[in-house]
C-alpha cells in the first residue's frame, strides 16, 4: 500500500475515503485512533489515506479533481434564498 494523501481534519479523511471506495479502490485511513490522543500528540499529519499501488494513480488523480472542484452556478444556497 501506498499513501496518497494526508487529509487535514478527520471530516475530510472520511469523505475523501468515501469517495474513493465508491470508485472500487480499497482504502485505508490511518490515524484515525490518534486522534483522541491529540492533546499529547502534534495536531497536524496525524492522517493518511493509503491505496494499493496500481490504484494510486486513478487515487491521486480522483483526490486532486475533489479537492479543485468548484461549486456549480446555482448551488450557492445563499443566492436561491
Amino acid at each position: 500500500m501506498i499513501k496518497v494523501y494526508s487529509p487535514e481534519n478527520l471530516v475530510e479523511a472520511q469523505c475523501l475515503k468515501d469517495l474513493l471506495t465508491s470508485r472500487g479502490i480499497f482504502c485505508h485511513l490511518a490515524g484515525v485512533d490518534l486522534i483522541g490522543a491529540m492533546g499529547e500528540l502534534p495536531a497536524i499529519g496525524l492522517l493518511a489515506l493509503y491505496v494499493d499501488d496500481a490504484d494510486a494513480g486513478l487515487a491521486k488523480a480522483l483526490i486532486d479533481d475533489y479537492l479543485n472542484a468548484e461549486p456549480e452556478p446555482g448551488d450557492d444556497p445563499e443566492e436561491r434564498a
